[in-house]
């Protein structure tokens, strides 16, 4: 038992460095849809997942997060791959 809660301890630390790792990139918001839970984004270079400038769709880990955006604000942010969704981790307004 007790391996296994170290096991565990160790899994959830490490998603949670992954996490906080993640490489931030510069985006305009160019559509905020609350009730879908996306965001559409005209984004620079996201270096993790290894995608160029353009603007697309993606989910996002946390429905609140639109709750600070609206189109046209500047933003940086955070984005994964999560559960083969390209994913918007973290939002906050540009600097």
């Amino acid at each position: 038992m007790k391996y296994f809660t170290t096991l565990i301890a160790t899994l959830v630390t490490s998603a949670a460095f992954a996490q906080a790792t993640l490489p931030v990139s510069e985006a305009e918001v160019r559509k905020v849809d609350k009730d879908a839970g996306k965001i559409t984004l005209k984004h620079g270079e996201i270096k993790n997942l290894d995608m160029p400038p353009m603007s697309m769709v993606f989910q996002v880990k946390d429905k609140a997060l639109l709750d600070k955006v609206k189109a046209g604000d500047k933003i940086s942010f955070t984005a994964d791959k999560v559960n083969g969704a390209y994913t918007v981790m973290s939002i906050e307004p540009a600097k």
